[in-house]
């Protein structure tokens, strides 16, 4: 049973008088903490800065997954994907669907249920349009009042989610990064210039890399406008004093070995969290899960926590702080995969369980995108060096394992290095036994029947988008299926 604060109780016995904080939820897609009080030196981002400088910073925050819509389900319930069976991307959407237990109620139902009005909106708000949810189970509409704060009674507390694209604004392709490059300037008198751009070493100075790399960072500047845009309109309205804001992103950047892997860049997220009884200028470096946002926010609110809720309070007084985080990815899209982590502020362990598969499996998804066609452009002209082949490479190790105070960008695997065998004995043994307590689902394969009907949402959706791009789609399935049947 979870300890309740006396605070908390004279905050659940005054609920009558509406004076609970409001809770707003800021959260971009596919974008890693690429921010100047994150130390992003490229770019400033004055609004995501002056919120850090108001709250608390934490520099250690991870996703328990590095893709949307199980991120989403994550943070939603304050529950490991893995343990709600929510771990494939993208799943339960076509005849055979998944439900949560019934002891599970997501957030938003939390918040209602205590009086609070809900809302989800993208940003720019537009009248009556819900913002992005892609949930991966069965929920009703109802747990959201609708699309904006605005329409609560007088003096009723909120809790309003501001979904937003984030790193997606920059699309795939030169077109995409050039519209990206035109709104920055028109919005901010400049683009931000190829010379800046800085790449992790695990990626080449390909033409096409950088110009991408370039306009993701407009995103990110672009998203600093739209937090300002939110921070003036609560000030505007007076209310931003009893407001709990917290800004963090989905997952990281979508790049050849961010998003969808397990590595830190897709897995390492911005997390500010400022309002009232948070000190200004506070920095925190132990590691905190993306869930946690969930049992924080129903806190403030002074709403009990679930009893079965695996999110913690990472403010309250008595939190004890996480020894470790742990991560999970699985199906994305088409393309079948199955990975775990656990993540010290100093190590990092990775378990492939699908090793004699590549790195960089067949997804329509990400082969779209120019930059993974530059990456393989020149692996195969031989122009990559040995680390920035490390992704391209046609099978991975069973284990990987990683000092990250001196590697910070996971390149040196050391599971195979004697000195590290106590270490990597640890680190297997705390992934085994979060997934035997949490209940982790995906230790048994997805059915072909499950497979087979997200598949076919999948085709069908994909048809108005031209019968070349239905055919690499429907031809990794038919590999992955093959793939299944070898054992591979």
């Amino acid at each position: 049973m979870r300890f309740i604060t006396a605070s908390i109780l004279f905050l659940v016995s005054t609920a009558a008088a509406d004076d609970r904080p409001n809770i707003v939820w800021i959260i971009p897609d596919d974008m890693s903490a690429n921010f100047s009080c994150y130390g992003e030196s490229a770019i400033e981002t004055p609004n995501v800065d002056r919120l850090a400088a108001g709250g608390v910073k934490f520099t250690n925050a991870y996703v328990t997954a590095p893709v949307c819509s199980t991120c989403r389900s994550a943070f939603i319930t304050g529950m490991y994907q893995t343990s709600i069976g929510a771990h494939h991307h993208r799943s339960g959407r076509g005849v055979k669907k998944i439900h949560l237990p019934p002891n599970i109620k997501l957030v938003p139902k939390l918040f209602q249920e205590a009086g609070y009005h809900t809302s989800i909106t993208g940003w720019p708000v537009r009248k009556g349009r819900l913002g992005k949810t892609d949930y991966n189970f069965e929920w009703n509409k109802s747990i959201y009042d609708g699309a904006d704060w605005s329409g609560r009674k007088d003096g009723q507390p909120f809790f309003c989610q501001i979904m937003t694209p984030g790193g997606k604004l920059r699309g795939k392709d030169p077109e995409g990064w050039e519209k990206m490059h035109s709104n920055t300037k028109k919005k901010l008198g400049n683009r931000t210039p190829l010379s800046a751009v800085r790449l992790p070493p695990y990626y080449p100075k390909h033409p096409d890399i950088v110009r991408d790399w370039a306009a993701y960072l407009d995103s990110v500047r672009m998203t600093d406008v739209m937090v300002g845009e939110v921070l003036d309109r609560l000030e505007k309205e007076g209310i931003r004093k009893n407001t709990l804001v917290i800004f963090m992103t989905d997952h990281g950047i979508s790049h050849a070995r961010g998003k969808q892997f397990m590595y830190d860049e897709g897995l390492h997220v911005p997390l500010v969290i400022s309002g009232p009884g948070i000190t200004a200028g506070t920095v925190r470096t132990d590691v905190v899960e993306h869930i946690d946002i969930s049992a924080v926010s129903l806190a403030a609110a002074g709403i009990p926590i679930p009893g079965n809720m695996q999110a913690q309070d990472i403010l309250a007084a008595q939190y004890n702080p996480r020894a470790a985080v742990f991560a999970a990815r699985d199906r994305c899209d088409e393309t079948v995969d199955h990975m775990r982590s656990v993540r010290t502020n100093r190590y990092k362990y990775i378990r492939n369980f699908l090793p004699e598969r590549p790195y960089l499996q067949p997804c329509a998804y990400k082969d779209a995108k120019h930059i993974l066609m530059a990456m393989r452009e020149w692996n195969a002209a031989g122009k990559l060096d040995p680390i920035q082949q490390l992704v391209m490479r046609e099978r991975r190790p069973e284990e990987e394992l990683y000092d990250l105070r001196n590697d910070p960008f996971e390149i040196h695997n050391l599971a195979d290095a004697p000195e590290h065998t106590a270490r990597l004995k640890q680190m297997r043994g705390m992934l085994d036994t979060w997934m035997k307590e949490t209940d982790d689902k995906g230790r048994v394969p997805e059915s072909p029947e499950m497979y087979d009907s997200d598949m076919a949402v999948y085709l069908s959706t994909i048809k108005r988008r031209g019968p070349e791009r239905l055919q690499i789609i429907s031809d990794n399935i038919a590999l992955m299926k093959q793939w299944a049947t070898e054992g591979k």
